[in-house]
């Protein structure tokens, strides 16, 4: 398979923080990352060698890691190839959007009533690396510390299950309007939304906190999702 122009484009696998992790986890949480952002393009063929040489690291933990996200559902394996990035409607984006505003936004509303102070900062370095990650243009890096604040948030409510759900949803999401949003320096403002939810929680303000978790989430399917989808390109 010819090598891929774009390779040079993507970003060096990340070091992914907040939780211990082995290699092959820290692989797909990255490849994961990189499909969520549209880095990854559905219906286009990867073999585990291209994505190993994009990443700078060797191909077994590539592979192992793309054999993850198959179970997953977010790519299928194709012979002899590799594996093509699964496709996602806008009616089902539609849908695992409402779905998380159902979930997410009174749960983090309740969350100015009974977190303490203490773990509310915890989550706040996360917070600051959505903002650097945002400043540098880095999707990868920004889908993965967006994805570990908002999980952490949400597993304050002490419901395990609820995280599950929607981390679930959020590997199945497409945000292909980040890229517009970098190339027009619009990113930055909804990065920094994660602080102004924060101050937000430990003020106490739930009417605040409601209101930039309704726009925030707004984002998914407005601006970070305000783009035309990314074509299918031959199989490389």
């Amino acid at each position: 398979m010819a090598p891929n122009p774009r390779d040079a484009e993507m970003p060096a696998l990340p070091r992914l923080g907040g939780r211990r992790s082995s290699y092959r986890e820290r692989v797909a949480d990255a490849l994961r990352a990189a499909l969520i952002a549209g880095e990854l393009r559905p219906g286009e063929v990867y073999s585990a060698p291209s994505l190993a040489t994009r990443f700078g690291v060797s191909a077994t933990p590539v592979r192992e890691a793309m054999l993850d996200l198959a179970k997953e559902g977010l790519v299928d394996t194709v012979p002899n190839k590799g594996f093509r990035v699964t496709a996602v409607s806008d009616r089902q984006l539609d849908e695992y959007t409402q779905i998380r505003a159902l979930v997410e936004i009174p749960t983090v509303v309740e969350l100015a009533r009974t977190a303490d102070r203490v773990s509310l900062e915890a989550l706040r370095p996360a917070a600051r690396e959505i903002v650097t990650a945002a400043v540098a243009g880095d999707l990868i890096a920004y889908v993965e510390a967006d994805t570990r604040f908002h999980l952490g948030l949400l597993a304050l409510a002490g419901n395990a299950h609820l995280v599950e759900v929607v981390a679930d949803l959020r590997k199945r999401s497409r945000l292909y309007g980040l890229t517009a949003l970098v190339e027009a320096g619009r990113l930055l403002a909804s990065a920094e939304e994660h602080l102004q939810l924060l101050d937000a929680l430990l003020e106490r303000d739930d009417k605040a906190v409601h209101a930039i978790m309704t726009r925030h989430l707004g984002h998914v399917r407005s601006l970070w999702a305000a783009t035309d989808r990314p074509r299918p390109t031959p199989d490389i």
